[in-house]
């Protein structure tokens, strides 16, 4: 009889939705993606964490483009490193190093925070570069993150000092960013031969070189995402 009356309700029932925002992965060039990887609208951004148009973009995007597009499924969200300059090795060899399930979070930490590291970082490297140069490359980027505060970012993503260590010692993954930076700055440069610069991005393979949250919301928008 309890049988009898549970049954339309288990029937009835519907599984809650799933969150894609939580389904990161990375493509064979090192690249991190959120999103479903079967979703219509494929996003590729080209961002510089030290690019403050950059960091405004993340600040007016992530409550739709994360919370909404990327959560339903319909739209991927790919990001590719386009190295501006030491700071920005910095901030990324760290926001990496919190591997897939934390690289977009630590990327909107970077960004929330950037006025503040990006002001200390330059500061720091003006009074310490003859200091620095003498260090191997990796340590240079290391004290320099050090300086600029990038590393109390990772601590508080809950990277150790020995991962931070492991990772501004891997070589082969700097040289991973190092190869995608420089096919981004070439795809940068021809979607906008006068004037490329970050953020920039691509919808389903077509690029849009300017384009600020408001105008990419209607292309993303039209390409199918909900």
């Amino acid at each position: 009889m309890i049988a009898l009356f549970l049954a339309p309700l288990l029937i009835g029932a519907a599984p809650a939705p799933r969150d894609w925002s939580k389904t990161v992965t990375q493509t064979s060039s090192g690249a991190f993606v959120v999103g479903n990887p079967k979703a219509k609208v494929k996003l590729i951004e080209y961002l510089s964490y030290t690019c403050p148009h950059c960091g405004h973009f993340s600040a007016q995007s992530a409550g739709v483009l994360k919370g909404k597009y990327v959560r339903s499924g319909s739209t991927s969200v790919e990001l590719r490193h386009a190295i501006r300059d030491k700071l920005d090795m910095a901030a990324t060899i760290i926001a990496r190093c919190t591997g897939p399930a934390g690289f977009f979070a630590a990327t909107d930490a970077m960004f929330a925070s950037q006025e503040d590291w990006l002001v200390r970082g330059m500061q720091f490297d003006r009074v310490n570069a003859g200091r620095m140069g003498l260090y191997p490359e990796n340590a240079r980027l290391r004290a320099l993150a050090d300086g600029a505060g990038l590393t109390d970012i990772g601590r508080a993503r809950g990277l150790s000092d020995a991962a931070l260590d492991a990772c501004f010692a891997n070589e082969a993954d700097t040289l991973k960013v190092v190869v995608m930076a420089d096919a981004a700055w070439t795809a940068i440069r021809a979607a906008a031969p006068n004037d490329g610069g970050t953020p920039s991005f691509v919808v389903n393979g077509k690029p849009y070189p300017h384009a600020d949250w408001a105008a990419l919301d209607k292309v993303l928008q039209a390409a199918g995402a909900r």
